[in-house]
């Protein structure tokens, strides 16, 4: 119950007004969410809890906006702002992925390591990014991966008759 309420306030954290959100359902530690006023539709997981100290909220989605022809983009909010110029490196299971990013936030360099990073996250058991903070101190977030493709899939039919 504890980790529902913790997407459903990643949820809130989302720039848009919570008002406009309708749920698509709850996958294990993954939420789905439709917004058609803008449109688009998300998959939302908040990272493995950690009593280290944190500058952001961290969590991870996977969006989809129609009117805009982009489809399963990643996206992940840190737990601290990064470094100018750090590293981020994400970790698949077995794979490895440099992001690019900056501030608290973090995405996939190109589409075809977008698609690669959200086929990896289908058949994994979690994933994490590594960087190094302001202060030049190295730090991760982690999040399961259980539930992840159903939000994912939920959040695409959610958004496929939103033109």
């Amino acid at each position: 119950m504890k980790r529902l309420i913790s997407i459903a306030l990643a949820a809130a954290l989302m720039p848009m007004p919570a008002h406009a959100r309708e749920s698509l359902g709850m996958y294990a530690t993954w939420g789905a969410f439709r917004d058609p006023q803008v449109p688009r539709c998300y998959a939302i997981a908040m990272a493995v809890p950690s009593t280290l100290r944190r500058d952001y909220q961290p969590y991870a989605t996977v969006g989809t906006w129609p009117k805009r022809s982009l489809r399963n983009q990643v996206h992940f909010r840190l737990s601290r702002k990064m470094a100018k110029g750090a590293k981020i490196v994400l970790r698949i299971g077995g794979e490895r992925f440099e992001l690019t990013g900056g501030g608290g936030d973090a995405w996939a360099a190109d589409r075809k390591m977008n698609a690669a990073i959200v086929a990896a996250m289908r058949s994994a058991g979690r994933m994490s990014v590594h960087s190094r903070d302001a202060t030049g101190r190295g730090f991760s977030n982690t999040w399961p991966l259980a539930g992840a493709a159903s939000a994912m899939d939920a959040a695409s039919i959610g958004c496929a008759r939103l033109r």
